[in-house]
């Protein structure tokens, strides 16, 4: 029903078997779909490593979403590979530690600059260098968010960076509509990721969440992030572009007081 049989993915971000990234590519691949991952640097090998997992061997293909050549290298290698692209899943998201946990007052601009770069504006660039790509078929490109309506003690610029992915998504939608490329997110409550990992305020969310979200929440449940990522990917949602989809177990709607006094000491550690 979902109709990924013979379409063709791209995914970033999957850095081991624990990311929601990777979980998509297992669930795409075993679908009927083909999958190729990027990865970049050090961290490529690592990547492949986790590529290594899935049900079928694929390609990782070099990509740093702020080098503007890499951007240009990856539609090209894509055009001589496939001649379209279906969807592209954006999990990338990074920040300096004086751009987290506590820092925010005093995050030099350089680190919030690159926050801003690496988690919101690479939504557009890559959405951009692929959308000759995309716009054959009528692709979906699907970014990773997280809440952003309300201020995460600890979050910092990552806050301020997925508020701006959301801007970014709207405006994508808006001008590559006539294309039928649809944009959209997923906002996922937290897990338990390297990305996550990063936060020091992390256990103190996700204690939040667990405890107040009407649906529940398990940081450690992964796997179940999936299912929202591929409806958008799928023809399922060919209505549905600019959105953000929570997939949080509830919390967007209730809140439960997230600004409060134990967040603000936890972040000052």
């Amino acid at each position: 029903m979902l109709g990924f049989e013979g379409r063709r993915y791209l995914v970033t971000g999957v850095l081991n078997d624990d990311s929601i990234a990777w979980h998509t590519a297992k669930a795409l691949q075993e679908t009927g779909a083909e999958v190729l991952l990027t990865g970049f640097g050090r961290t490529r090998r690592i990547t492949e490593a986790a590529a290594a997992g899935l049900p079928r061997p694929t390609d990782v293909l070099e990509l740093d979403v702020t080098r503007p050549d890499d951007l240009t290298r990856l539609a090209k290698d894509l055009e001589s590979r496939w001649g379209a692209v279906d969807g592209v899943l954006h999990a990338i998201a990074a920040a300096p530690q004086s751009a987290l946990s506590g820092n925010f007052l005093t995050t030099p601009v350089e680190s919030a600059t690159h926050a801003l770069h690496t988690a919101a504006v690479s939504l557009h660039g890559l959405t951009v260098a692929l959308a000759p790509l995309l716009a054959r078929n009528g692709g979906s490109v699907v970014g990773l968010d997280f809440d952003s309506s309300g201020a995460w003690p600890g979050y910092d610029w990552m806050g301020v960076s997925k508020a701006a992915l959301g801007a970014v998504c709207r405006y994508l939608a808006l001008y590559l509509g006539d294309s039928r490329i649809r944009v959209n997110l997923v906002a996922a409550g937290p897990v338990e990721t390297v990305a996550g990992s990063a936060i020091s305020t992390f256990d103190t969310i996700a204690d939040r969440w667990e405890r107040d979200a009407p649906l529940g929440w398990d940081r450690a449940d992964v796997r179940r992030l999936t299912g929202p990522v591929l409806f958008l990917l799928s023809d399922l949602a060919a209505t549905v572009t600019g959105e953000i989809v929570h997939a949080d177990g509830g919390m967007h709607a209730v809140r439960m007081g997230v600004g409060g006094q134990t967040f603000r000491k936890e972040a000052a550690r």
